[in-house]
């Protein structure tokens, strides 16, 4: 073991920065309820400084060295999820600590993504589409990069067109160096970058980036949906809310009405209707007398 001046000594030795992030990340868990981890690959600068600013009273975004934040969470046992978020913290790595909900974060970060154009050996996160028309590229020896990437080409005008869309790759693979290139030459921007939450601990729950990817659009689908038929539930039930009294009160004195006319009772709203079925009836039986052979004298 080592003696108390060694250890003295390696404190002293510390740089302050590393001893002055070690002690933050010890307080920062105990001033808010969710703590986030994003992976800070292609993220630019530029993007995170806006973040800070735009939020700095909201967010405290923290890049971290990895060692030092799972030292400085291993001293803290009384908040669930950290050594989880410990075992996460691989390659350059930000700590999140806000009371945003880590699904609304995900929504503000995607907000501020940009596309990058891609580099060989990047992974496609979605179906890369070559676009059909006037690539405005001059013939040459480009022609043989469509060919290679298996897109149709004719010459018009003086330069390439692509003859239909064209998938170049699937989303999950590997981008060539070459496809890369030619991607580049025709403006096509396909790499997504920006923060994005990978990880987060909130109110207990352990959050996955799986778990934190919400469509919006089907989410307000769905809600929609849902709405519509808990209404038609409580209409068909007979539920008074203040979205279904109007249409329970329409049902009813339409049934009221329906009732008042069957029964061939007269009120100010169903004389007309008690009216029209008299006449009705009416008719009815003089034709049946007709047939019988009454004429009237």
């Amino acid at each position: 073991m080592a003696s108390q001046v060694e250890v003295d000594t390696q404190r002293k030795n510390y740089p302050k920065k590393k001893r002055l992030l070690y002690q933050e990340l010890q307080e920062l868990p105990g001033t808010c309820d969710v703590i986030a981890l994003s992976k800070m690959s292609k993220v630019r600068a530029t993007q995170l400084m806006t973040i800070r600013k735009k939020f700095r009273n909201e967010i405290k975004i923290r890049v971290i060295k990895n060692r030092v934040a799972q030292r400085a969470f291993e001293k803290l046992s009384n908040r669930p999820g950290l050594d989880y978020l410990s075992k996460e913290l691989e390659g350059q790595c930000a700590l999140l600590f806000t009371n945003i909900s880590p699904f609304k974060l995900n929504l503000i970060f995607d907000k501020n993504k940009v596309f990058l154009p891609a580099k060989g050996g990047d992974i496609a996160t979605k179906d890369i589409v070559i676009p059909a028309g006037n690539t405005g590229i001059s013939p040459g020896p480009v022609l043989s990069e469509f060919k290679e990437a298996n897109v149709s080409t004719k010459i018009d005008q003086g330069t390439i067109w692509v003859g239909k869309d064209t998938v170049v790759v699937r989303s999950g693979s590997i981008i060539s160096q070459k496809l890369a290139s030619l991607m580049s030459k025709l403006n096509i921007k396909p790499i997504e970058a920006g923060i994005s939450i990978s990880f987060a601990i909130a109110e207990g729950l352990v959050l996955k980036e799986n778990d934190l990817r919400i469509n919006l659009a089907e989410y307000m689908e769905e809600l929609t949906r849902s709405f519509h038929e808990a209404v038609s539930l409580a209409i068909e039930t007979s539920y008074p809310t203040v979205e279904t009294i109007t249409h329970l009160l329409v049902r009813a004195y339409q049934n009221a009405t329906a009732l008042a006319t069957d029964s061939g009772y007269v009120s100010p709203d169903s004389v007309q209707f008690v009216l029209v079925r008299a006449n009705a009836n009416g008719q009815i039986i003089a034709n049946q007398v007709k047939k019988s052979g009454y004429i009237p004298q």
